[in-house]
């Protein structure tokens, strides 16, 4: 038997060595994570570490200005946006513009259509955010529904950008077949963007629902349990933009037996689904901010 590398080994290896040369997150950014990871961070704790970075600060106190949150005032202090919004979710908008910031380059994008796909990532965020609060999950852990959403396709990137036009077959393949683009990108590549996606999210150390949210939200029920709840909703919205062609991110097809078993699992209706659609369309326009905040930064 031969001991020469097979196809999907060669790719695995050229992904990994792209992971490798991505940016780090900031020292910032990762000293934000790593002081909200402990038990007995104080919102002056974290004020601290991010006033020292002035490229953060702004970022913060702009999110918090924004439609995003509609405020009836102004915030002007660092600290009582802390204070107002809560340290997980300035913990998570520090996270996800550092990340658009470092992957949301026009340059990142060969086979598929970066506005699309952005427009399709800020949908399942703001559906995995209403679903989150429908769900009943903690007002400060909201945040993070919208992150994972934003977030969930982040193995794509890569995948498109190293091999062109191997992912570019992988769609037409998908489409062909009627079938979800994770399944014809391991025909062809014998890898998918799930498996990126951990890879990715491994790099940048990010918490284990991320990680799990990146890795399984094509096969939710593979997560570990205590990220479940997280997956599979991020899951349902992604089956949700995807059925309603909000966006594009290359997956025509998804698994509508599968949105089912989710949306039963959760016990959500999928007209309860359809009533959210204005609703969507709105806190779409107001994510944008998102991505404007990012791209500004750089």
């Amino acid at each position: 038997m031969s001991d020469a590398p097979t196809i999907s080994e060669q790719l695995a290896k050229r992904i990994q060595k792209h992971i490798d040369r991505m940016p780090s997150l900031s020292t910032t950014v990762t000293k934000v994570l790593e002081i909200c990871n402990r038990s007995d961070t104080s919102p002056n704790d974290l004020n601290r570490v991010i006033s020292l970075d002035p490229v953060l600060t702004g970022q913060v106190l702009k999110l918090i200005n924004s439609a995003y949150y509609s405020l009836p005032n102004q915030v002007s202090s660092l600290t009582r946006a802390i204070i107002m919004l809560g340290l997980n979710t300035v913990k998570n908008l520090a996270l996800s513009t550092a990340i658009l910031g470092t992957v949301g380059r026009e340059d990142s994008f060969q086979s598929l259509a970066m506005d699309d796909f952005w427009t399709h990532s800020l949908c399942v965020g703001v559906t995995a955010k209403l679903l989150a609060v429908q769900a009943k999950v903690p007002r400060d852990q909201q945040e993070e529904y919208f992150v994972a959403g934003l977030l969930h396709d982040l193995g794509k990137i890569p995948l498109n950008n190293c091999f062109t036009q191997e992912y570019r077959q992988a769609q037409e393949l998908a489409i062909l077949e009627q079938k979800p683009l994770c399944r014809a990108e391991m025909t062809l590549m014998g890898i998918d963007h799930g498996l990126v996606g951990r890879m990715i999210g491994e790099k940048w150390q990010l918490s284990g629902s991320l990680v799990a949210l990146l890795a399984h939200h094509h096969q939710p029920d593979a997560a570990p349990e205590e990220s479940r709840r997280l997956v599979r909703i991020a899951a349902l919205a992604n089956a949700y933009a995807n059925l309603n062609r909000i966006g594009s991110a290359g997956d025509r097809y998804p698994d509508k037996r599968q949105a089912d078993q989710l949306a039963a699992a959760l016990g959500i209706a999928w007209g309860e689904l359809a009533e959210l659609d204005e609703t969507v369309r709105q806190e779409i326009d107001k994510a944008q901010v998102f991505l404007k905040v990012a791209t500004e930064a750089r």
